[in-house]
């Protein structure tokens, strides 16, 4: 039959204690929303105990990397024991997807510049398939204790809780995004989309000339031959006599820019 550890565990100078020596642990509702799937999928007398592992500070560290939580434990033995708790990490196309989806939303994304973790943020994961926070737990203990999950993971998982009351962007972190990662992404301007065309593709029209030079040229139509005459009349008996040698003249020529 298995070993079942039920002696005092060993005290603890400096151990990781929870802040909140009574009643529920957690307090924002992240936190909370984490202890309620520990309380749906753990065994609540473990659990109980759990806390009071917290409580008394006989977690010794507890160290948290995207999909892993490993740490340690002081038990009744002298070596502590190990834990690892693990769930799964998000790869960069699903985060990708995941903070377009919380750019898109103004409201979500001054939150979390400020710090705050918005409630609705579920829903964003939640419509692409996704969850924040964990259905199941993979979880591991040295301990030779048989129970599920020891009383040694319990007290862990609790302080894991309560530092998300600390830093709502453990949450994520967990899920495999750092805050100055996802924070970085989301503080990044849209960048500016310009076609690449390669400069060989345009030797044909790269030294053409503007539109407005390729219409054709517009002169103004030649002056009548008797314009003088009618501008600056002679006296009316010589008209009659100037007229047939003014018709006689080319037409004078206008010099000056073409008329677009």
């Amino acid at each position: 039959m298995p070993f079942f550890d039920k002696g005092a565990p060993i005290k603890v100078e400096g151990g990781i204690k929870a802040r909140n020596q009574r009643g529920s642990i957690g307090s924002s509702w992240w936190s909370r929303r984490f202890i309620d799937v520990l309380e749906r999928i753990c065994d609540s007398g473990r659990l109980s105990r759990g806390r009071t592992y917290a409580r008394k500070g006989q977690v010794l560290s507890i160290d948290l990397s995207a999909g892993l939580v490993q740490a340690a434990v002081q038990g009744s033995r002298p070596a502590p024991y190990e834990i690892t708790i693990n769930i799964t990490a998000y790869g960069e196309a699903q985060w990708a997807a995941i903070e377009e989806a919380i750019a898109a939303q103004a409201v979500f994304k001054a939150k979390l510049l400020a710090g705050e973790m918005p409630p609705e943020i579920e829903e964003v994961f939640s419509s692409l398939g996704l969850d924040l926070f964990p259905q199941s737990l993979d979880m591991e203990c040295s301990c030779p204790d048989w129970g599920w999950p020891c009383k040694h993971l319990s007290a862990v998982l609790y302080l894991l809780a309560e530092s998300f009351d600390d830093d709502p962007f453990l949450v994520l972190a967990w899920r495999g995004r750092t805050r100055d990662q996802l924070l970085g992404s989301l503080e990044a301007p849209a960048p500016l989309t310009v076609d690449d065309v390669p400069f060989a593709d345009r030797l044909t029209d790269f030294y053409a000339a503007g539109a407005t030079l390729h219409r054709p040229e517009r002169r103004p139509a030649p002056a009548a031959p008797d314009l003088l005459l009618r501008l600056f009349p002679p006296p009316h008996n010589l008209t009659h006599h100037l007229r047939p040698a003014y018709n006689h003249l080319p037409p004078p020529t206008v010099d000056g820019p073409a008329v677009p």
